[in-house]
């Protein structure tokens, strides 16, 4: 999915059309009440079930109404997905901006941002759901079933968030410390490492071989995880870019 991906002005909800600058009519301001309302009631599902038994019907039934005035609103369950990753996207951006400390050097503002992502990952394993089910459905997919203006508020959530690397990873990169020939591709890099580091920060579990043929699965902790995580994070940012 290509996060830059965006219409021409700011959408509504459901569909592209641009925002007008007379007063929001009456059924308009209904129709954004009960599309928030059903969003807040898909982010409530998914903290408390997971996103993967989530279903239409629970979701109406949360918010007390029809399974199909759900789709009055949104193209599908797909479009629900990426309107409320764009919730978690949002909260994201903000702990991490708060994890920055642009007095330290910029490996260290990078571990602590970082580590921001990774500690909400954490908390909120659909999140990590949400963000992996979008990641793994194909592009052209993605645009068919969610409306242009959803796909734009995604994109802008997730490029806020790969912004709060891009601007440490740019501050090192001037500073010297980091040597990256693409902060943009890097950020999204860190981004799709930390999603997969996370999921195995959850299963808890290591494949081995303790001998030819003979497989071995060990225990393995979050913290353990988080940090060789960070530790990446900052070796891909100060290594030496192959040519």
């Amino acid at each position: 999915m290509d996060a830059t991906t965006r219409p021409a002005s700011e959408p509504q909800p459901r569909g592209s059309r641009p925002k007008s600058t007379a007063p929001m009519s009456a059924t308009a301001q209904r129709r954004r009440q009960r599309a928030d309302e059903i969003l807040r009631a898909t982010r409530s599902l998914f903290d408390a079930a997971g996103v993967r038994d989530a279903q239409i019907e629970d979701i109406a039934r949360a918010v007390g109404i029809n399974r199909a005035i759900i789709y009055r609103h949104f193209t599908g369950k797909e479009e629900l997905f990426a309107l409320t990753l764009v919730a978690y996207l949002d909260e994201i951006q903000t702990r991490m901006r708060s994890a920055d400390d642009e007095t330290l050097e910029p490996p260290e503002r990078l571990r602590l941002i970082c580590g921001a992502f990774l500690d909400y990952g954490e908390e909120y394993p659909a999140f990590v759901d949400c963000a992996l089910t979008l990641l793994r459905t194909p592009g052209t997919e993605l645009m068919n079933d969610v409306a242009e203006g959803a796909m734009f508020r995604l994109g802008r959530a997730i490029s806020g968030a790969l912004q709060c690397l891009v601007d440490v990873l740019d501050a090192g990169s001037t500073s010297g410390n980091f040597r990256v020939d693409d902060p943009q591709l890097l950020a999204n890099v860190l981004y799709t490492q930390a999603l997969g580091g996370l999921q195995l920060a959850r299963l808890r579990l290591v494949v081995s071989e303790a001998s030819p043929g003979l497989p071995e699965v060990q225990s393995v902790s979050f913290d353990v995880v988080r940090e060789y995580l960070l530790q990446a994070a900052i070796a891909m940012a100060t290594g030496v870019p192959n040519r």
